[in-house]
This record gives C-alpha cells, sequence and structure tokens, in this order.
C-alpha cells in the first residue's frame, strides 16, 4: 500500500496543473473528507477549550475581587482621609502603614513602616483621621513602635472641646464589660461634664498639639480622694482597626491642628 501510494504520488506530480487540482479536489471530497471533518472538529474543540479556560479565569479574577472588594474601597477612603488630613494639619507629618502584629498585645503597642530615615522621634504623636492613635516610644532605621492611648502607661494632657474642663487621660483597662476606655482624671468636684462631650489633648507638655479628639464622655467612672472626679470616655479610635496613621514631625506653619481635626469631625 505505501509503495502503490509512492507511484500514485509520482505519477500525480507529473500531471498538469488543471489534472492535479481536480484529483487533488475529489481526493478531498471522497477519501479524505472524513479525515478533514474530524481534525475540524478537533480544531472547534481546542478553540473551546481556550475560550473555557479564559473564562474560568475571568470569573475566578472577577469573584477574587468581588470579595476584596468592600475591604478595598474602605482602605481607599481611609487613605482620601488621611490625604485630606494631612493638608489641613498644623505640623509636619510623616504617613506610615501599621504592621500589625498577631500578638495579644496588638492594641497596646504597634509597629509603623517609618522610622529615623523619614526623620521620626521618640515622642512623635500618632494621629489618625478619627483622633489620637498613641505615641512614638522607639525608632529604628525604617520603622518604628508606637504606644497606643490602651497602654496602661499612656498618658495625654486633655481638656474639653470648649476649654471648660481640664485634666489627665488615661486607659481605663482591659477587664471587664468596660474595657479598652479611656480615662478623664483630675475633674475638679464641682464641674460636671455633660455625657457625649468630646475630650480633645490641651497641648500642655508639648508632647501633643492641642485640639486631637481623644473620646467623647459617656458617664461618671469614681470620685477620687481629694474631691475629684474621673469620667469614662469611649475612645475616638480603635487601635486594633488602624491600618494607616500620620506620624507628627515638627510644626507647619498656614494651620492648626485644631482647626484640622474639627474639619474632618465636621465632614463626618
Amino acid at each position: 500500500m505505501f509503495i502503490g501510494c509512492v507511484v500514485l504520488s509520482f505519477v500525480a506530480m507529473g500531471l498538469p496543473v488543471r489534472l492535479r487540482d481536480q484529483v487533488a479536489r475529489a481526493l478531498r471530497q471522497t477519501v479524505l473528507a472524513p479525515l478533514l471533518t474530524l481534525q475540524q472538529q478537533s480544531e472547534l474543540l481546542s478553540a473551546s477549550l481556550s475560550r473555557y479556560q479564559a473564562v474560568v479565569a475571568q470569573r475566578d479574577s472577577a469573584a477574587l475581587a468581588a470579595t476584596f472588594l468592600p475591604e478595598l474601597r474602605n482602605e481607599n477612603a481611609r487613605l482620601r482621609t488621611l490625604l485630606g488630613l494631612g493638608q489641613r494639619l498644623g505640623t509636619g507629618y510623616v504617613a506610615a502603614e501599621v504592621l500589625h502584629q498577631s500578638v495579644p498585645t496588638d492594641p497596646l503597642t504597634l509597629v509603623v513602616s517609618a522610622g529615623r530615615r523619614q526623620g521620626v522621634r521618640p515622642l512623635a504623636g500618632v494621629v489618625s483621621p478619627e483622633g489620637l492613635v498613641g505615641v512614638v516610644s522607639a525608632v529604628d532605621e525604617r520603622s518604628s513602635v508606637v504606644v497606643t492611648w490602651a497602654h496602661p502607661e499612656f498618658r495625654a494632657s486633655a481638656m474639653a472641646g470648649d476649654g471648660s474642663v481640664y485634666g489627665i487621660v488615661a486607659a481605663h483597662g482591659t477587664e471587664g464589660p468596660r474595657s479598652w476606655l479611656l480615662e478623664l482624671r483630675g475633674v475638679a468636684y464641682r464641674q460636671l461634664v455633660p455625657d457625649g462631650t468630646v475630650i480633645v489633648t490641651s497641648g500642655l507638655g508639648g508632647v501633643f498639639p492641642r485640639g486631637i479628639p481623644l473620646g467623647s464622655v459617656i458617664g461618671m467612672g469614681r470620685e477620687a480622694e481629694g474631691w475629684e472626679r474621673t469620667y469614662l470616655l469611649r475612645p475616638a479610635v480603635a487601635p486594633a482597626s488602624v491600618s494607616h496613621v500620620m506620624i507628627l514631625v515638627g510644626p507647619r506653619p498656614g494651620a492648626t491642628a485644631r482647626g484640622a481635626f474639627d474639619t474632618s469631625a465636621s465632614a463626618r
């Protein structure tokens, strides 16, 4: 059969072009027709499989994007808020990302992605669009450790938004139904602070600028000795949920921190 095919091939090559084309057409329409049909179906199957794989990949990508879409929207909104806050702050700042750690003390101390090379110094205030996050306690070359307001050693000089009451804000505790609250200590007994009063930093001591929100009063805590009152505050910022912060690194002319945070609060 092979020899016969070879002989027919030589015979076909010796035929005139017009007759050779007619013979080839006849062979394609008769003997080779099933093979050509099978080849066509194979090509269609291969193309269909490629298109199916492309559709599956697109569907998987869309599903993955839809899964992270709410988180991306929240992060985008937060970054835009930080950008607006940075333009209104009365101090210089360094934007940093919070590198959360899976340890029990995560809400107490945070590691941020800015350090000595970016101009960060110890005792620099750390803020978010909602208010005060904490203070820088240690600085490395490219990262820093932030002690949040939830740390037992955190203290900040504070006052009511209208300046009628002054005191010291510290962490209330991490146990019981009132965990992760703040305390406003040292309020004179004769001064009453209504619920809902916004407490901000007073600027005394030079660590934090004046007017950064700390929290709002939710009730009276305890009456200490010396005729002083202690009030419980709902914090303005939840450290465990913060993803990006601004580290205050120095004064900048043209605005005040109080005006910056008042503007952001009214926008919310």
